[in-house]
């Protein structure tokens, strides 16, 4: 197992440092921070209208609790820095702008996505090195103001995006912890494996409608890997859930930061991650990502549906998490079993880590962790050990993540809305809601 990863991050790292690897940082325009304190991280970039430079526009960055502002020189040039590298949400003030102007959208650099319901909002992410450079066009229109329901509308289609992309790794937690108790922290580092082993593929031109398939083979591998090389020999040696769920704790760490050794601290992008939402229905623009993601969610979610229901190692499953005593005296090989559904979770989490790649967007040697409580939330809230359950709550979760900043919530504080709801629930309803109500003592 560790020769696989570690094989895979060598590639990984080769590739990563090569020109196509990630998306080069332009040299950084000579502009003074004003007052801010100066990092080894920074956006920069010049704002321009009819070929000529515009000063006096006030820019703010903001995410992971940081903000700050500044505002253009006479040159039109910029300069925000950060203090760490991750993805930061970018606003151009729109009152500093001259009467009738907005910052062209069309014209916006590759990976800046904007926000709904403004024309003056992105998000921004760095590439390979501590700098982004983001040049910004203005140009004659009309400046977008959304109604409440129509921001609704949108927030709901990409909450029950993420939702989707969150079932695939919720479901495989949820056959993992039926079959055989554990709570697998590692999991998270399933997605991460995903996203890596696709960024590989794609560095070497592959296009993504074979990357997939790939991914899913590899991951399918990794799942059987784990299995036979650790998780079997500790089930027979008769480990407890605890010693277990602990074993599953430091494999993540030691998987997590074998990643970091390979592919260090940056953020690299698959090919269209960014990609501009100019497919509009309605009130509702969405990117050919967005619709691909989830395609691919519903296919591989119904596929996993039809294989426990009507295909007898499907069954199989469902009695082993039923009671998996009377499943072994019936006859059914409850290690082939086990096996089948680590190398099945291991692959649903790897497609659902290449879909966060694009949600995000961007691919990082932790990205895996950044939702493994939202993971174990839907599955909690769903009902412990029950595909359909985790399906559910992974579609609630996901809605109340991306409905909760439309409330007032602030950005980096999106994700305790959901964890907030999961608690409620469970007071009323402790098994979860299509769990089923067991008897203590």
């Amino acid at each position: 197992m560790v020769v696989l990863i570690g094989v895979l991050m060598a590639a990984a790292m080769v590739l990563l440092a090569s020109p196509t690897g990630a998306h080069a940082s332009a040299e950084a325009p000579d502009t003074p921070g004003g007052d801010q304190e100066q990092t080894g991280f920074y956006f920069g970039g010049v704002i321009t209208f009819d070929g000529e430079p515009v000063e006096g526009v006030t820019m703010t960055i903001e995410g992971n609790g940081f903000e700050a502002e500044t505002v253009t020189n006479a040159e039109g040039k910029w300069r925000l820095y950060v203090p760490e590298k991750e993805e930061y949400v970018l606003t151009v003030d729109e009152d500093t702008l001259p009467d009738g102007v907005i910052v062209d959208a069309a014209l916006l650099p590759e990976g800046t996505q904007p926000k709904s319901g403004t024309t003056a909002s992105f998000d921004v992410a760095f590439g390979a090195t501590g700098t982004k450079i983001i040049n910004l066009f203005l140009g004659e229109g009309e400046r977008l103001t959304t109604s409440f329901l129509d921001q609704l509308a949108e927030r709901l289609v990409s909450g029950l995006n993420f939702g989707l992309l969150l079932a695939l790794a919720a479901v495989g937690v949820s056959l993992i912890f039926g079959t055989t108790g554990l709570t697998n922290f590692a999991h998270a580092e399933m997605l991460t494996y995903g996203a890596i082993i696709a960024l590989i593929f794609a560095n070497i031109g592959l296009p993504m409608w074979i990357v997939i398939p790939i991914v899913i083979l590899f991951g399918a591998a990794f799942g059987w890997v784990l299995d036979a090389g650790l998780w079997r020999p500790l089930r027979r040696r008769g480990l407890g859930l605890v010693q277990l769920m602990i074993v599953s704790i430091g494999l993540s760490l030691a998987i997590r930061y074998t990643y970091q050794f390979f592919i260090g601290g940056g953020t690299y992008q698959l090919p269209g991650a960014g990609a501009s939402r100019d497919i509009r229905i309605g009130p509702i623009a969405v990117s050919w990502i967005d619709v691909l993601s989830m395609g691919v969610s519903i296919v591989l979610l119904l596929a996993v549906a039809y294989w426990l229901l009507r295909t007898r190692i499907g069954k199989a499953t469902r009695a082993i998490s039923d009671n998996p005593g009377l499943a072994a005296a019936s006859g059914i090989n409850v290690d082939r079993v086990i096996r089948i559904v680590w190398v099945l979770s291991a692959a649903l989490a790897a497609v659902a880590g290449v879909l966060w790649a694009y949600f995000r967007p961007g691919i990082k040697w932790d990205m895996g962790v950044q939702v493994l409580l939202l993971i174990f939330a839907a599955v909690t809230l769903g009902g412990l050990g029950t595909a359909f359950g985790a399906l559910i709550g992974s579609l609630i979760v996901g809605i109340l993540v991306e409905l909760s900043t439309l409330l007032g919530i602030p950005p980096d504080m999106k994700y305790v809305g959901a964890l907030a709801v999961l608690i409620i629930i469970l007071l009323v309803r402790p098994q979860g809601l299509l769990g089923r109500k067991e008897r203590l003592g």
